[in-house]
């Protein structure tokens, strides 16, 4: 008697760009992008303004 089941696995497909919730790799990979995006956008003002980031949004 053989055995007519197949077997299938599912397709992975693991994106690693997409938004998911939680302490996940895709997480950490999103937090550093939009921190290295932060950091910038600070380092731009204080090139262009010619003040630190908190004198020009008026804090100190």
């Amino acid at each position: 008697m053989q055995d007519t089941t197949k077997v299938t696995t599912p397709i992975v497909t693991d994106d690693r760009n997409a938004w998911r919730w939680g302490f996940t790799p895709q997480a950490e990979i999103w937090n550093g992008r939009l921190a290295m995006i932060g950091f910038l956008a600070a380092a731009l003002i204080e090139l262009f303004s010619g003040q630190g980031f908190l004198h020009f949004w008026g804090i100190l």
